[in-house]
């Protein structure tokens, strides 16, 4: 970090423009309103090289920030600050002030940057959010889909433990596309077939047109789903280990850990050693308390959730399948918790646990071990397929495409 700042450029970042300003320590201020493109970025990075500006600053606004990071860290520093904590010092707001704020901020060491990850890191973290995005879209349209059944009455949850698995998809597809309860029946896997009498019974049970229709609509979206999400998954898998091989298979030797959460947690941490310890990660993940101080009494509140969502929701997946597994001094760590603090917040202790233990063990180069017996079954691998290279032409009609259906306009609001 540069000892001294004598002059700063703060940056208050738009989708289509952003605003500059130029603030050096005689007091002389430059504003500047550039277009957020090619020729914007270009300009502002002209600009700051010319006025010898030491440090540029900006928050951490959506992903708007990262061409301009990007164009300007070989030239200068570019500090990334935590939009949450720069915006505690002020309650002005106006473009030109937020960015002669951020100057200021800068200019006298205030800012605390972010982490920013390598660029194809960032590419591969986007493959594990839009995972995220996508199964949160197909559990609401699995919930709609048990809403359209209820009225009905057609109770398939009483006959099949996932009536999205394989035979579930089998009924719902068949009551939905007009097939007879043979043909259904038929089409069930022989372990399915041995509850015949009542899956009969059931599918006896005509449900109406309207639910038909809309079931049929849901079940295409979810089968859509699923072939997008396993296409993004070929992507993580091929890049979590062609790049962070051993990583994968430390993580995976942890209780409750899979391949997807392992991938997830690298994809959200990044490089474990940018933490001094476990507690400063499991801080940096937002799954430590708020603590409050008043007359020398401490009292613990509620997680910070300061850090990424993404990882904060597989950190709990594996909290809660740790805590099913047997023989494990995870899961023995779970229940005292549990009779201490109830279930809920034993959890979240158990996933602030497993990020510390994950912290120790990718550091020290170490796999899981654990003294009280427990043995992790091997986990069957990916096998690495070639990604998908697409073209200048072909990329330019994806962009098109997009455009085209957001040029469309949506009946409601004409």
């Amino acid at each position: 970090m540069i000892e001294v700042i004598n002059k700063a450029c703060g940056l208050d970042i738009h989708k289509l423009f952003f605003i500059a300003t130029i603030l050096s320590r005689s007091g002389e201020k430059l504003h500047k309103r550039l277009n957020r493109d090619e020729d914007g970025i270009l300009s502002l990075k002209d600009w700051v090289i010319s006025e010898k500006c030491d440090v540029v600053a900006c928050e951490s606004t959506s992903d708007f920030w990262i061409p301009i990071h990007d164009s300007l860290i070989k030239h200068l520093p570019v500090i990334v600050g935590n939009a949450r904590d720069m915006k505690a010092f002020t309650h002005k707001k106006t473009d030109k002030i937020d960015s002669e704020f951020i100057a200021q901020l800068a200019l006298n060491k205030m800012v605390q940057p972010s982490r920013i990850f390598p660029k194809d890191h960032r590419g591969f973290r986007s493959y594990v959010r839009l995972r995220f995005t996508l199964v949160q879209k197909r559990t609401d349209l699995k919930n709609e889909a048990h809403s359209i059944l209820a009225p009905e009455m057609f109770n398939l949850k009483d006959v099949l433990t996932d009536i999205f698995g394989k035979n579930g998809r089998i009924i719902l597809s068949g009551i939905s596309s007009g097939k007879t309860v043979d043909q259904i029946i038929a089409s069930l896997s022989p372990n399915v077939r041995k509850k015949s009498e009542q899956i009969r019974e059931l599918l006896n049970r005509e449900i109406s047109q309207s639910a038909a229709f809309r079931l049929q609509i849901c079940l295409k979206l979810i089968q859509h789903l699923d072939d997008e999400i396993e296409a993004l998954e070929k992507e993580i898998f091929n890049y979590a280990y062609k790049k962070h091989k051993r990583e994968m298979e430390i993580l995976m030797s942890v209780p409750g850990i899979g391949e997807l959460g392992a991938a997830t947690l690298i994809a959200e941490i990044g490089d474990f050693k940018d933490f001094s310890s476990g507690n400063k990660l499991s801080s940096w993940l937002g799954i430590v308390p708020n603590v409050y101080q008043s007359a020398d009494k401490y009292y613990n509140g509620r997680i910070t959730k300061r850090g990424s969502k993404v990882a904060r929701w597989i950190l709990t997946q594996i909290a809660q399948a740790a805590a099913r597994k047997k023989n494990s001094r995870l899961k023995e760590f779970f229940n005292r918790k549990k009779k201490a603090i109830g279930h809920a917040k034993a959890i979240i202790a158990l996933a602030r646990k497993i990020a510390t233990i994950i912290w120790h063990l990718v550091i020290n180069d170490e796999m899981y071990e654990d003294e009280t017996g427990y043995k992790k079954g091997e986990i069957q691998k990916r096998k690495i397929v070639e990604t998908e290279i697409f073209s200048v032409d072909e990329r330019i009609k994806i962009i098109s495409e997009i455009f085209a259906i957001m040029g469309k306009k949506d009946p409601e609001s004409t």
